[in-house]
Formats: C-alpha cells, sequence, structure tokens
C-alpha cells in the first residue's frame, strides 16, 4: 500500500520500451495430423426435415420427417387418396405435397396398392354341415 511501490509499478522505463520495440515474434501452428479413424466419428449434415400431415394417432404420430421421405401413416393417406380419386391426387400433386420426387412417386403408386376388405351377404355365406 506504500505510494512508493505504487510508483514503481505504474513508472514506465525507457530503456526497456526501446528494448522491447527491437522484439520480434514469429508465431505458426504446428501442422495438422489426420488421425486414420475411418471417418466414423465425423459430424454429419443436418438434415432438413419437414412436419408430417399428423393422422389419428395423435400421440404415436411421427411429428417431423426428413425432405424426401414420408410416414407410414402419410403413406397409407396418399395411397388412400389416390385411389379414391386418382384424377385430383395424380403423383405429381402429391410429390409436390409431400416434398417427394416424382419418380418415386410413380413408383409407390405403381408397387404399393392398398387392398379393400369386401364382406359378402350372409345369404350367399354356405353353412357348414356336420
Amino acid at each position: 500500500d506504500s505510494p512508493e511501490i505504487k510508483e514503481q509499478i505504474f513508472r514506465k522505463d525507457d530503456k526497456l520500451l526501446t528494448l522491447l520495440k527491437d522484439v520480434y515474434v514469429e508465431s505458426r501452428d504446428p501442422p495438422v495430423q489426420v488421425k486414420d479413424g475411418g471417418g466414423g466419428h465425423l459430424p454429419c449434415k443436418q438434415e432438413e426435415k419437414r412436419l408430417t400431415k399428423l393422422g389419428h394417432l395423435g400421440a404415436l404420430d411421427v411429428k417431423k420427417v426428413p425432405k424426401g421421405k414420408i410416414s407410414i401413416v402419410e403413406a397409407l393417406t396418399l395411397l388412400s387418396n389416390h385411389k379414391l380419386d386418382p384424377q385430383i391426387w395424380t403423383a405429381e400433386k402429391i410429390a409436390a405435397e409431400y416434398s417427394l420426387e416424382l419418380k418415386e412417386v410413380n413408383s409407390l403408386l405403381e408397387f404399393f396398392i392398398p387392398f379393400t376388405v369386401q364382406e359378402f351377404p350372409k345369404e350367399t355365406k354356405k353353412a357348414i354341415k356336420s
């Protein structure tokens, strides 16, 4: 707390200042060495996601899916819509609505056909005789 010590701390030494101005420092980082780990731990690119068109399952429905993919509920819905009204639900409209590629939608509509359950009237059923 003495004023003499404080004065010595804050006093500039001209000789040291001139020597300090002559100092030149060059700093370089060492070359980076890549460890051959197979690239398994590299961070992956964040996928774009879209909100799904929710079905009747509420909490069990998937809320977000990557663009270019659909949930099971959406797949069943779009197949059913196309089957009921193919003029309105064309492959182009489905591709735009669900952010899918047209080629994939065409394959989906061609190879995945929802089946219809039909019940026969009771009078046409044959009774089993013992």
